[in-house]
């Protein structure tokens, strides 16, 4: 679904003529979302001249979720009711994955975790400018080896894998930092329209949601680097003025 809205974007406004702000709105216990990361990258690489700045909008697609999260079997029950339609799921899922060269282990997750601690690393990590990383290590260490994103210990271990202290993350994670923000953030995505996830916001403007494929983004990046384009040309006419 595509929508065309104006918000207050976590991305600053485009710096240079042409640049697109793309802002990825996801869960990183979300298997969709893990795709949809692996499909916008092949859609960049698609457009390799682009002149891109990419940023993380946390969404709790779970926030019902104790801290500790559920049993992995006891939670798809409840939402899907029977082991052949889990299996379907996964199957669709598993098939997509392959086609984006991600090895799918559900049957390694043991529980479906509350991931607002995964969000907080996530963010305490972009104030070092690892962001990306994190995001990758979240998805690649929950759905790849089926690790507890949910647990403090195995988020520690994920930060100091990609390089980030371990005595800092724990103390972030130990404090209360960035909670109130994230929450923030969930709302600002659902007053924007957004109900599910993936999402990708194009220059805060234009929306689309799902975990599209390649074709589907490379269209998105380019109508988005012509209203950048447009919007460059109109600032540079006013400024003439």
């Amino acid at each position: 679904m595509l929508m065309r809205r104006e918000c207050q974007s976590g991305t600053e406004s485009a710096r240079i003529p042409g640049e697109i702000g793309i802002e990825v709105v996801f869960d990183p216990a979300c298997p969709w979302c893990y795709i949809g990361k692996r499909r916008l990258e092949h859609a960049l690489a698609e457009r390799p001249g682009l002149s891109c700045r990419i940023g993380w909008w946390p969404f709790l697609l779970h926030p019902e979720l104790p801290p500790d999260g559920v049993e992995r079997r006891t939670y798809l029950n409840r939402r899907f009711g029977t082991d052949a339609r889990v299996r379907r799921v996964f199957r669709a899922i598993t098939d997509a994955g392959q086609s984006t060269r991600i090895d799918f282990a559900f049957d390694r997750i043991g529980r479906t975790p509350n991931s607002l601690d995964a969000h907080r690393l996530a963010r305490f990590a972009g104030s070092q400018g690892r962001t990306a990383a994190t995001v990758e290590a979240l998805f690649h260490g929950h759905f790849e080896e089926g690790r507890n994103i949910g647990d403090r210990d195995v988020l520690v271990g994920i930060g100091a894998a990609i390089g980030l202290d371990p005595a800092a993350v724990t103390a972030h994670l130990d404090s209360n930092a960035d909670v109130a923000a994230i929450y923030r953030e969930h709302v600002r995505a659902q007053r924007f329209g957004i109900a599910g996830v993936p999402a990708f916001v194009f220059n805060g403007t234009l929306v689309i949601s799902g975990a599209q494929e390649p074709r589907v983004l490379v269209r998105m990046l380019d109508v988005a680097r012509e209203y950048a384009l447009a919007a460059a040309d109109t600032a540079r006419a006013l400024s003439d003025r």
